[in-house]
């Protein structure tokens, strides 16, 4: 079974087990996440899609990590005038541990 699930602007396929990799939640290692922006179910069953989520669907995962990723490098240039700025950017993630998903 899995679902597709909207968080941060961004869409998942998830499955019970997965690991995955979002933009940061609020909350600690450890805590319960519950998504109920469910767009999609598939599995053994013919799929369910919502319009635009299904209804009373949810997906639930578990906090293993709130971090961040690794450092990007931005560099801005003019030519002939003698401007360079560089700058690095690490955003942060929240790696989420999927337990269940559940179709009411």
């Amino acid at each position: 079974m899995y679902a597709i699930i909207q968080t941060g602007g961004k869409q998942y396929r998830v499955s019970p087990g997965d690991s995955v990799k979002v933009e940061k939640l609020d909350g600690n290692v450890g805590d319960t996440v519950t998504f109920d922006s469910v767009l999609m179910i598939g599995g053994d069953k013919d799929p369910v899609i919502g319009t635009p989520v299904v209804k009373g669907a949810s997906v639930t995962g578990t906090i293993t990590e709130q971090d961040k990723a690794k450092k990007i490098t931005i560099l801005k240039f003019k030519r002939r005038t003698g401007y360079r700025k560089k700058m690095g950017h690490r955003q942060p993630f929240t790696r989420l541990r999927i337990e269940k998903i559940t179709n009411a």
